[in-house]
């Protein structure tokens, strides 16, 4: 395996070739252990490569901290917001980063998430609040608390970013908590903070206190709303005062879409990158370019058709100029990117360089020729049979990736009816199945073979 010191130790910038999606969980894993600040940061072209990586990272490195950075899940310059559970996920990962890892951290995001600007640190420290039992805060005042940080008033609480109060008991879901919380109040005092399941809203357990962090970007402080109302009249004009979102915000209601205005609510905004720091080990898949202009490109062209919809009816949604703001946005992360050495992973092999490592992995088979015949999955057995025997008298282990357990099982009965030597993993990765996986350490002398109609990588 090539020396990660070289990665580490990068100057310039730098190719990782040869490095397949199967094998990139595993090389990044090992790449947040080596770093010096215990922090890696890869940049996936969109979200399913990044929660692929987020669900397969952990098997290869348990004791490995992943921390996701969501794109939002809407359209731009739509009239929804984002689902409460990204904004929630979105805020929690941002506190996160501004404290120095403990343990190897691994940091995924998107294009498009790091394309966008977002709440400074400075912003993400000022809002936090820590409560614990003996804290004293009247019901009123943490109601309206979690209104202006973005959350949501429910009469059960069943995900992130939601809060219902019945009598003494408030119910929440703060964003960065894997669960929900239940404060039970004695007048004004929290008397005992306990966790409880969603689902059937029992008492899980409890806890000495918790840090509350807004769930939405788009806060409703006294500040906010009117740096809101100034700048919206001095974009729009004074006869914009008339618009549902103008009024909304200047009376502290949230309207759905109103996050697309994140710009006029706060004096300052950052990227990702501004979180964070320097130092920080980037690395990006090699269609993130692509990905990110296509995403800005997109952008543009839902702004333009904004302004035709706002030409016929005036004042039916104003849309934020982006003809200078986009392509400034895009300088400005791009800028950050080459600050630092720029590594790329790509899963094609390159000749080795001053710039170019390659790790010399392939791509696992996936059988496609056998299913373009309409063959069952048969042909993939009696294939992996025939290559069971090569591969002892080699001396590699064949790695069978399967997406189910019965898949698996299917594969193990027939191996075991050749009487070809059977081991399989007991552990489910990412919606798949996993045999032989401890060998893993021995990545440059497996084989790897996908047997399923849905895409696998092994070793």
């Amino acid at each position: 395996m090539p020396d990660l010191k070289q990665i580490l130790s990068a100057t310039q910038s730098l190719t990782l070739a040869g490095v397949p999606a199967g094998f990139l969980p595993s090389l990044l894993a090992d790449l947040a252990r080596a770093a010096p600040t215990k922090r890696a940061v890869f940049i996936a072209p969109d979200e399913a490569a990044m929660r692929a990586i987020a669900g397969t990272a952990h098997f290869f490195a348990p004791e490995l901290e992943i921390v996701e950075f969501p794109a939002w899940d809407c359209l731009p310059y739509d009239r929804a917001s984002p689902t409460l559970r990204v904004m929630a996920e979105r805020i929690g990962a941002l506190h996160r980063l501004q404290h120095k890892p403990r343990a190897p951290q691994l940091v995924l995001t998107t294009a498009n998430a790091a394309t966008q600007r977002t709440l400074t640190p400075f912003r993400i420290r000022q809002l936090v609040a820590n409560l614990k039992p003996g804290e004293r805060i009247s019901l009123d005042r943490l109601a309206a608390l979690l209104q202006a940080n973005g959350y949501v008033r429910t009469d059960t609480v069943h995900d992130a970013g939601e809060y219902a109060i019945r009598g003494g008991i408030v119910d929440l879901f703060p964003s960065g908590e894997e669960q929900a919380l239940r404060l039970d109040f004695f007048g004004d005092e929290i008397e005992s903070v306990r966790t409880f399941d969603p689902d059937d809203q029992r008492t899980t357990g409890r806890i000495d206190g918790f840090t509350l962090l807004p769930a939405s970007e788009a806060l409703l402080d006294e500040d906010s709303v009117k740096r809101f109302r100034s700048r919206y009249r001095e974009t729009f004009g004074a006869t914009a005062t008339g618009d549902p979102l103008y009024q909304a915000v200047s009376d502290g209601r949230r309207l759905a879409g109103m996050e697309h205005w994140l710009p006029l609510f706060e004096e300052k905004l950052a990227t990702l990158f501004d979180h964070l720091g320097h130092d920080a080990l980037v690395i990006r898949d090699n269609g993130v370019t692509a990905a990110a202009e296509g995403r800005l490109e997109a952008i543009a062209d839902y702004y333009e058709n904004r302004k035709r919809a706002e030409a016929a009816q005036p004042g039916s949604y104003r849309a934020l100029p982006c003809q200078d703001a986009l392509p400034r946005r895009w300088r400005m992360a791009r800028g950050r990117w080459t600050r630092r050495p720029r590594i790329v992973t790509t899963a094609f092999h390159e000749p080795e360089s001053a710039r170019v490592v390659d790790f010399g992995v392939d791509g696992a088979r996936d059988f496609a020729p056998e299913r373009a015949c309409r063959r069952d999955h048969m042909s993939t057995r009696r294939w992996s049979l025939r290559t069971s025997p090569s591969c002892a008298r080699t001396g590699c282990t064949p790695v069978l990736a399967s997406y189910s357990i019965g898949a698996r099982d299917r594969l193990g009965d027939a191996a075991h009816g050749s009487r070809a030597p059977r081991r399989q993993a007991g552990r489910d990765v990412a919606g798949g199945t996993w045999g032989s996986a401890r060998r893993r350490s021995r990545w440059s002398s497996c084989r790897s073979i996908t047997a399923s109609p849905r895409r696998a990588s092994g070793c």
